[in-house]
């Protein structure tokens, strides 16, 4: 039989290469709290906000355009979210696009990420 999990993906990394301009970005596109955590041995910065479970961490990002979609959900019109991300400096990818659950965009961060902005219904 198989599993169906209530929520199938519970968690996202997002690398980047700068953790404090990747932090700003992400706190102006999704208007959530970025916690940045610079323990020893662990820097990353957490996102916390309804329908995101992500952190942020050091690395060099797949290049443009290879690597996979990260959909986060927005809360909020999707319009709204992509003027926020245009203004920090993404690059829309595609236009809006509807589907049953809701409405997405993906737009591209300032590290080439492919992310998804998604708008539930």
């Amino acid at each position: 039989m198989p599993y169906f999990p209530e929520n199938a993906v519970v968690w996202a990394e997002i690398p980047v290469r700068d953790l404090t301009s990747a932090s700003a970005f992400y706190r102006a596109v999704l208007q959530c709290d970025v916690t940045l955590v610079l323990d020893e041995g662990d820097a990353r910065a957490d996102l916390v906000a309804k329908g995101v479970s992500a952190h942020l961490y050091v690395a060099a990002p797949a290049p443009r355009g290879t690597g996979p979609t990260v959909h986060l959900a927005i809360d909020g019109l999707l319009e709204a979210a992509l003027e926020r991300s245009k203004a920090a400096g993404a690059a829309q990818i595609t236009p809006i696009i509807t589907i049953p659950p809701g409405r997405f965009a993906k737009i591209e961060d300032l590290d080439g990420n492919s992310i998804g902005l998604f708008e539930p219904s």
